[in-house]
């Protein structure tokens, strides 16, 4: 007989194949300049290969994202498992930037199909710390992603393949494990209509998506800037040649917002809210600034302050709009949040790296960084007004 996993076990198993998914999604970025030596590609093809990874799970979010609420939580993470392990396949044959492209399409693809239904078991299994295991996870994953690869390109041989080895066997001890995953939904009909392309927001949570929206954008901006050009901006600016240098920063980003996550998580969403879009305003001009004065250190001040601000607006923005779902509402209502966060995750990000040729390096990361600076602006300035009306009233 199969065992079962208990309450909690579902809860940790579930936060470990989330956390897995996106350290999988960040392990390239330290090995960003060595595929470009190698197979010698420009700053564009770079964010393209960063963008079609995002793009790829926003279509897997829009068709498949809904699924687990009509056939089950357990084969679709089940499916997305499998293409997961194919792509870590792919990264590791990779010999030219073909491979990589189809590498992490497919990558963004299992991602996508993960997030949704993983997001919405961990509700499942728990209302109260679903939202905070939903924003922790990811960000953890993203450190440990960055950092870990950062640790095995510097130091470990065959860096261009070990990555990915050390991955595709913990996806497959989790796709082994799956079995004692207990389903947390029933079947229902409508599998196949879900999987037309569409948003779905309850008409209980549309007021709340619109409030969370301009900090949530700059939150994602931030992740597909220190994903994308970070990296190549500190090593531009300082003149740095360290293997290490840019899974670094992603960790101190991520890390720094994984603590401001578990430090808030009894906050109000409003206030994270508050706080996430004045941290992240402070800590990306910081970035800005150690660009400009090509300081190392304040890279990393600012990429501390700019991750505080990155996990307390994450925590609030889940928060104020994720539990307002109900049972069957759950993975469609987590699809619509992640597309619309991985939009401004992946779309600027694009943008910039085609801007790099003509404007450069810094001054399109100082366009960059302003966008996101006037995002918060935005959204001080309604949460002032809202607390300013419910004060009169």
């Amino acid at each position: 007989m199969i065992p079962v996993f208990s309450h909690r076990t579902s809860l940790t198993y579930l936060s470990v194949v989330l956390l897995t998914f996106l350290a999988a999604s960040s392990a390239p970025t330290p090995l960003y300049h060595l595929y470009q030596e190698t197979w010698q590609f420009s700053p564009a093809m770079l964010t393209l290969v960063f963008g079609v990874y995002a793009l790829s799970l926003l279509v897997a979010l829009l068709t498949v994202g809904a699924l687990s609420d009509y056939i089950g939580r357990r084969p679709v993470l089940r499916a997305a498992l499998l293409l997961n392990m194919v792509s870590m396949l792919l990264f590791i044959y990779a010999h030219d930037v073909g491979w990589l492209l189809a590498a992490r399409i497919l990558q963004g693809f299992a991602t996508g199909m993960a997030t949704s239904s993983l997001g919405a078991a961990l509700l499942d299994n728990d209302r109260q710390k679903g939202p905070l295991l939903n924003s922790l996870a990811p960000l953890l994953g993203m450190a440990v992603g960055g950092l870990g690869a950062g640790l095995l390109v510097e130091y470990a041989p065959q860096p261009m393949h070990l990555t990915y080895e050390v991955l595709l066997g913990l996806l497959a001890v989790q796709a082994i494990l799956l079995v004692c995953l207990p389903e947390s939904v029933s079947a229902q009909p409508g599998a196949w209509a879900s999987l037309r392309p569409k948003l779905s927001i309850p008409s209980q949570a549309r007021a709340a998506v619109w409030r969370m929206l301009p900090v949530n954008m700059a939150v994602w901006m931030t992740g597909g800037f220190f994903l994308s050009l970070a990296p190549s901006l500190v090593r531009a600016a300082t003149g740095s040649t360290s293997n290490l240098l840019g899974g670094a920063l992603v960790a101190t980003l991520t890390l720094s917002g994984a603590a401001a996550i578990y430090g808030l998580r009894n906050t109000p969403a409003e206030k994270s809210l508050t706080l996430g879009a004045m941290l992240l305003a402070t800590g990306v001009a910081m970035v800005l600034v150690a660009a400009d004065t090509a300081t190392l250190s304040l890279f990393f001040i600012g990429a501390v302050v700019a991750g505080a601000g990155f996990g307390s607006g994450f925590l609030g923005a889940a928060r104020s709009v994720l539990p307002l779902a109900h049972a069957h509402e759950r993975a469609g209502l987590m699809a619509t949040f992640y597309v619309l966060s991985y939009l401004a995750f992946c779309v600027p990000a694009i943008l910039a790296g085609f801007m790099v040729r003509s404007a450069g390096l810094i001054e399109t990361s100082n366009g960059y960084g302003l966008l996101q600076i006037l995002l918060c602006s935005v959204a001080l300035f309604g949460m002032w007004r809202r607390r300013a009306t419910r004060a009169l009233a």
